[in-house]
């Protein structure tokens, strides 16, 4: 798994390339806990590139939300998969987090 970050607009977007499963999860989880003690409001998680995701990257995701909340800021999810998409919807966690079909779609609701 390979993590990206980047700046547009006052939003931080993370894009993700691979992965996201009970080996890669605590580095994300590692980096999203720097992210919020660096101060960081609005996130959106790209999904674009990532091609799998376990029940452990769902914890890492939502425990991100959580922090994000906690400090008033707000993550929000990008270019999800149909196949990422079901797992959602399955988990009902699309019901939790604002997803959008594009990055600039979720730039542009901050």
């Amino acid at each position: 798994m390979k993590i990206i970050k980047s700046e547009v607009e006052g939003v931080t977007i993370i894009g993700v390339d691979g992965e996201i499963d009970l080996n890669s999860s605590p580095e994300l989880h590692d980096f999203f806990n720097k992210l919020v003690a660096d101060g960081a409001q609005k996130v959106i998680i790209d999904f674009e590139k990532i091609s799998y995701i376990d029940s452990s990257g769902l914890a890492t995701i939502i425990s991100a939300m959580q922090e994000l909340k906690k400090n008033e800021g707000k993550l929000s999810l990008a270019s999800v998969s149909e196949k990422i998409r079901n797992i959602l919807e399955v988990t009902k966690l699309d019901k939790i987090f604002s997803i959008y079909a594009t990055q600039e779609d979720a730039i542009a609701s901050f």
